[in-house]
C-alpha cells in the first residue's frame, strides 16, 4: 500500500519540494546581499521547515525528540547515522538556535536551487574528495568558524548513506579534524530512525506512511577520551538507541 499510494502522492511532493526551492533562492540572495548572515540564517531556517514538512504531502509523520539542555555558548559536533537526503532539513530546523553546518562535496555547490546557495554561503565545509589536502583545511576552516561564533557542525559519520538503515561503522576523520580546531565542542549523538524507508523504492515512487524521527541522545563524556573513542562512544550510543 506505501508504494502503491507513493505512485499517486509522489508527483505532489516533488513539486512542493522543487517549488520550496525555486522560491527561496531568491529570498536567500535578497537576504544574504541585503541584509548579511543572520538574515540569510533566517531564510534558511525556513526553506527547511517547509522542506521538512513537505513529507505531509506523502503520508509521513515528523518527530524531533529533543530532551537535551544543549548549551548555546559552546560548540556542538552533532555525530548522526545518516538514511536519506531528507535526514537533513529536520535537522537544520529543529536545532536552528545551534547554527549547525554541514560538511559537503563541493560539486552541490552548483546547480541546485536554494541548495547550492546555502551551502557556498552558510558558512558550511564544502571538500573536494579528490583532494584531501584541500578537504582538510575546509574542515578545519569550518572548526574555527565553530570556536569563533558558538556555531554546530552535523557529521555523518558512516561516510554514506545506509539504505537498508542499517548502520555501517563510524569514520574518525571529520570528527577529529573538527577538535583539532575546536577542542572545547560537545559531542552530541543523534538517532535517525526511518528516513531510509522514504526512498527504499528509488527516486519514483517515493514511500508514503512512514514514520520519520530524530532523537537527540545525551552528550558524549569528553574527559580524556580521544578522537576515535569519542568516535566510537556516539556509535554505540545510537546503535544502542536503534537496537542495531
Amino acid at each position: 500500500m506505501n508504494k502503491f499510494l507513493g505512485y499517486i502522492l509522489t508527483p505532489l511532493f516533488y513539486l512542493f519540494f522543487f517549488l520550496t526551492l525555486i522560491v527561496f533562492q531568491p529570498i536567500q540572495w535578497v537576504c544574504f546581499r541585503l541584509f548579511g548572515y543572520k538574515a540569510h540564517k533566517v531564510s534558511v531556517d525556513y526553506l527547511n521547515f517547509f522542506l521538512t514538512y513537505c513529507q505531509v504531502f506523502l503520508g509521513n509523520s515528523i518527530t524531533f525528540v529533543n530532551q537535551q539542555d544543549l548549551p548555546a555558548d559552546r560548540p556542538i559536533i552533532f555525530v548522526a547515522n545518516h538514511q536519506s537526503m531528507y535526514d537533513i532539513p529536520g535537522i537544520i530546523w529543529f536545532l536552528k538556535k545551534h547554527h549547525v553546518k554541514f560538511i559537503s562535496k563541493i560539486e552541490l555547490t552548483k546547480g541546485i536551487p536554494s541548495i547550492s546557495f546555502n551551502l557556498k554561503y552558510g558558512g558550511g565545509a564544502n571538500i573536494n574528495r579528490k583532494d584531501s589536502k584541500q578537504a582538510v583545511s575546509e574542515i578545519i576552516k569550518l572548526g574555527r568558524r565553530m570556536k569563533e561564533n558558538n556555531w554546530s557542525a552535523m557529521i555523518f559519520a558512516e561516510g554514506t548513506r545506509a539504505k537498508d538503515g542499517l548502520m555501517k561503522p563510524f569514520h574518525v576523520g571529520g570528527i577529529a579534524t573538527l577538535l583539532k580546531a575546536a577542542p572545547d565542542s560537545l559531542i552530541v549523538p543523534i538517532a535517525i530512525e526511518n528516513s531510509w524507508k522514504i526512498v527504499q523504492y528509488g527516486a519514483f515512487p517515493l514511500s508514503c506512511g512512514e514514520k520519520i524521527r530524530w532523537t537527540v541522545l545525551p552528550p558524549v563524556p569528553t574527559e580524556g577520551l580521544n578522537p576515535e573513542e569519542l568516535t566510537l562512544a556516539a556509535e554505540q550510543a545510537i546503535r544502542k538507541f536503534l537496537n542495531q
